[in-house]
């Protein structure tokens, strides 16, 4: 008898068992049809990307004090955010290239030991100018781990289920930004401002105790190591601009639209995550712990939009699900920036679905951009255009710091519908591919 595993198990990455439905039913239908080695993979993944997140939002959670410690108007703080997102599609990048070339595991190993060095380092800044290096260099790691952990965990997920895989692992952004405002409220509230901002940084050492985890106990999937071998074109940029032929369709026109999908999401994205703390505290007027209450209303919804997502993505297809979310989160952010300000209630209850919406809209990203490219510049693919949009998405939280001053925080977060509308624009260059096969 043959011991040869039947082409979908190698596709997916699953090892069926006998009498094992292949089935999506119930909330965790995606988890059970993983065998041990992609339970571990999303493990990884989703530790990875929890304290990638978490890092993150050591500084937009700090901004306050780093400006009063600094003495820094908004344009200034503002460009800590641009300058890690540009910074982060260098590494981006890179980090899809190494990702094809030597493997997934060790590309994400790489990324987080880089990202929890540089946090911590900011921690030691002296002066504004060194705290905007070390932030940049932080983005370097900032920005592969996502692309090169949503890679492994979708080579190892079936076609049914890695919608709702990856918006799980999608959801972990949540949790280390859930993390991230407990510790800051526990910091913020023992230690004074001066101190606290560098103990939030230092904090960030944790995901060094992943890499040794990760090291031991997490590798690719079969398929990605075989084209690995066997590919002479794996890890080329050259690849993924190549122009469409009569006999080819290349797969420029998908770069192009993929990176401007990306620029319209992330723009719309970070330009509220970089200033709703800032919002709160300074046009709101709410202490550290009232803040740390309004981001639990926001964080929750985040997680439940992720997950939320991730199911709609399988059901109605990547392009709908981007495009129903993109114009309920343009809808929210431009209800929650206008709220009366004496209505802080209907604020705190309207965090809810802001963070729903513009978290919901990710979760299709890390099966989509996997889907639109094939394995031997997969990481490639997905690495450049998931954080060349972040770089050029950048540019939105840099002008709302400085329209900030004349139109307020809350009037510039308004800009941050224009992404989501970009985003929208951007899906009609781009094909469905729900159901395809990771070959």
């Amino acid at each position: 008898m043959s011991m040869t595993p039947p082409p979908q198990a190698l596709t997916s990455g699953k090892r069926p068992r006998r009498g094992e439905r292949d089935s999506g039913d119930g909330a965790l239908g995606w988890l059970r049809a993983l065998d041990p080695r992609g339970r571990r993979a999303f493990a990884g993944a989703f530790g990875g990307y929890a304290l990638d997140s978490y890092d993150y939002f050591t500084l937009p959670l700090s901004m306050v004090a780093l400006a009063s410690y600094f003495g820094l108007d908004s344009g200034q703080t503002g460009l800590f955010t641009t300058v890690t997102l540009v910074v982060s599609a260098i590494g981006g990048a890179v980090a899809g290239v190494v990702a094809d070339r030597v493997g997934r595991v060790r590309a994400l190993m790489i990324t987080v030991i880089t990202y929890a060095v540089f946090t911590v380092a900011c921690g030691f800044a002296p002066t504004y100018e060194t705290l905007l290096v070390f932030r940049a260099l932080q983005g370097l790691g900032f920005g592969g781990e996502w692309a090169v952990g949503a890679i492994l965990v979708a080579e190892y997920a079936s076609a049914k289920h890695r919608g709702r895989t990856l918006g799980a692992v999608q959801s972990s952004w949540a949790v280390g930004w859930a993390l991230a405002a407990v510790v800051y409220t526990l910091v913020f509230s023992f230690a004074g401002d001066d101190l606290a901002w560098r103990v939030m940084f230092w904090t960030g050492a944790l995901p060094a105790l992943l890499v040794v985890w990760l090291r031991r106990r997490v590798h690719d999937a079969p398929q990605a190591m075989a084209v690995r071998e066997q590919s002479a074109r794996r890890g080329s940029f050259a690849a993924i601009f190549t122009p469409g032929t009569a006999d080819s369709p290349g797969l420029l026109r998908t770069t192009v639209f993929a990176g401007l999908l990306s620029t319209g999401v992330q723009g719309g994205y970070y330009t509220l995550a970089t200033w709703v703390p800032t919002y709160l505290k300074t046009e709101r007027g709410l202490s550290v712990v009232g803040t740390g209450s309004y981001l639990t209303f926001l964080i929750s919804g985040a997680f439940a939009g992720y997950l939320t997502g991730g199911h709609l993505t399988d059901r109605l297809g990547r392009r709908r699900n981007i495009w129903l979310f993109a114009l309920l989160s343009a809808l929210c952010v431009v209800v929650y920036a206008n709220i009366p300000s004496g209505a802080n209630t209907l604020l705190l209850i309207l965090g809810f679905p802001l963070g729903f919406c513009m978290s919901a809209i990710f979760s299709g990203f890390g099966s989509y951009l996997s889907e639109l490219y094939p394995t031997a510049v997969r990481g490639t693919g997905q690495g450049f255009t998931y954080n060349t949009g972040r770089a050029v998405g950048a540019v939105f939280p840099t002008l709302v710091g400085f329209l900030a001053d004349s139109w307020g925080v809350g009037g510039a977060l308004v800009f941050g519908a224009v992404g989501y509308g970009l985003a929208a624009l951007a899906l009609l260059g781009l094909p469905e591919t729900r159901g395809k096969e990771l070959a």
